[in-house]
C-alpha cells in the first residue's frame, strides 16, 4: 500500500518486539511473494536457498527426492524453489523496508473499537472511526486486521463463526547447528512422528517435529528437552547426532496445532482480514507465512484498483479464498495421514500435488 502512494499507519499491540519463534520454511510461491514486495536479494542473503525436500524413513535411508516446482516471474527468470530463513531475520528485513518507505511501527497501541456506517461505505467510501486503547479518535479509509489465529476483531465481526479448532497435533520447533551435509529441506517419515530440517542460514537450520497429541497435555518448558529426545529416539541417520545436541539450553518452540478458516467474505464495510485471522492452516505445506504475503500483495493490488474501498476488498475476497481454502485444507489431511501413520509416499503425494497448485498464479 505504501508503494503505490497509500499514507499508511500500523499499529501494534505489543510495547516491544519479543520472541519470534525459530524458523520458517520457504516456498516457491512464497518466494514470488518475497520478490513482489521487494524483499529477494536480502532473503536469499541472510538465508538459505535450496531445490527441494528429501524424503527419507525413520532410519534415514533416501526414498524419494521432490524438486520443488520453479515459480517463472517476468523480467527475473525462475526464483528458488525452496528456502528457509530464521522468523526473528525475516522480521528485521520486513522492519527495514518499511523504515525505508517512511512508515513508522507504533508499538503498544490497539484499536478498541471500530465504528462504520455500512451504507455510508458502500457508497462513499466512509470513513472509519478507529477509537485507540489511549482515547485518540483516528478516522481512516480502510482498517487492515492482521491480529493472528486469536485475532479479537474477527470474533467481534463474526460472533458465530467457528472457533479455532484443535488438530490432535503439536509441533515442535529448535533451531540447531546445521552440518553442510543437510542442503535441502529433510523428511522422515513413517514413524510415531513427522521430523523435518530446513536449513535457514549458512550455518544455521531449525528441527521441527509434528507429534499425534489427542488429550492435548500440558508440558511444562523446563521438561522440553528431553521430551523431545525421548521423541527422536526412534530415528537414525542425522537424527541421532542431532538427539545428542539437545540439552537445557536448547530454545524449543511447543505449540499445539489449531486451525481456522473464515468462510464468510473476510471484510465488512472497509474492515477487512488477512492472514491468520482469516485462514489459519497447519505447518504441512509451510504455506502460512506466504499466504499472509499474497494477502498482502492482492489487497494491495485490489485496493489500488478500485474507486469503492469496499468493492475493492470483496475482490479481494473473492481472489483469495479458494487458494487459501486449498491450503488449510490440504494442511490438515496431511496432518490425518500423519496421525493415521499412512506411509512416507502417500504423504508425500499430497505435499507434492499441494506444492504444485501453489505454483500457478494467485
Amino acid at each position: 500500500l505504501a508503494k503505490g502512494g497509500i499514507r499508511v499507519s500500523v499499529m501494534e499491540s505489543k510495547k516491544e518486539w519479543t520472541s519470534l519463534g525459530a524458523g520458517l520454511t520457504i516456498s516457491g510461491p512464497s518466494f514470488r511473494a518475497i520478490e513482489a514486495l521487494g524483499l529477494l536479494e536480502d532473503v536469499i542473503k541472510h538465508g538459505h536457498v535450496h531445490p527441494g525436500i528429501k524424503v527419507h524413513n525413520t532410519q534415514g535411508e533416501l526414498l524419494k527426492t521432490i524438486i520443488s516446482p520453479s515459480v517463472y516471474v517476468a523480467d527475473r527468470g525462475a526464483l528458488p524453489g525452496a528456502g528457509g530463513i530464521l522468523r526473528g531475520t525475516l522480521h528485521q528485513i520486513l522492519l527495514a523496508h518499511l523504515e525505508g518507505l517512511g512508515v513508522r511501527v507504533q508499538m503498544g497501541r490497539w484499536a478498541n473499537r471500530i465504528e462504520q456506517d455500512l451504507d455510508a461505505v458502500q457508497t462513499h467510501n466512509g470513513p472509519v472511526r478507529v477509537q485507540m486503547n489511549e482515547g485518540q479518535v483516528l478516522e481512516v479509509d480502510a482498517v487492515v486486521l492482521a491480529e493472528g489465529l486469536y485475532a479479537s476483531s474477527r470474533e467481534q465481526l463474526y460472533p458465530s463463526a467457528l472457533k479455532p479448532q484443535f488438530t490432535g497435533q503439536a509441533c515442535w520447533r529448535v533451531v540447531l547447528p546445521r552440518p553442510p551435509e543437510i542442503d535441502h529441506r529433510y523428511f522422515f517419515l513413517g514413524g510415531s512422528v513427522k521430523v523435518g530440517l530446513t536449513p535457514v542460514s549458512k550455518d544455521q537450520m531449525y528441527l521441527f517435529l509434528l507429534e499425534s497429541i489427542p488429550d492435548n497435555p500440558k508440558r511444562a518448558n523446563e521438561d522440553l528437552p528431553g521430551l523431545l529426545q525421548d521423541l527422536l529416539t526412534e530415528f537414525a541417520g542425522p537424527l541421532r547426532d542431532i538427539r545428542g545436541l539437545l540439552d537445557a539450553s536448547s530454545s524449543i518452540v511447543y505449540r499445539p496445532l489449531e486451525s481456522h478458516l473464515l468462510r464468510s467474505p473476510w471484510h465488512q464495510g472497509a474492515v477487512v482480514l488477512v492472514g491468520d485471522a482469516a485462514h489459519a492452516t497447519t505447518p504441512q505445506l509451510a504455506s502460512g507465512a506466504g499466504m499472509a504475503m499474497e494477502d498482502a500483495i492482492v489487497l494491495g493490488e485490489e485496493f489500488m484498483r478500485s474507486d469503492n474501498v469496499a468493492l475493492g476488498l470483496q475482490s479481494y475476497f473473492e481472489r483469495r479464498f479458494e487458494r487459501c481454502r486449498m491450503v488449510v485444507e490440504n494442511s490438515l489431511k496431511i496432518g490425518e495421514l500423519e496421525q493415521a501413520r499412512a506411509s512416507a509416499m502417500a504423504q508425500a503425494q499430497w505435499v507434492e500435488r499441494s506444492l504444485e497448485i501453489l505454483a500457478e498464479p494467485y
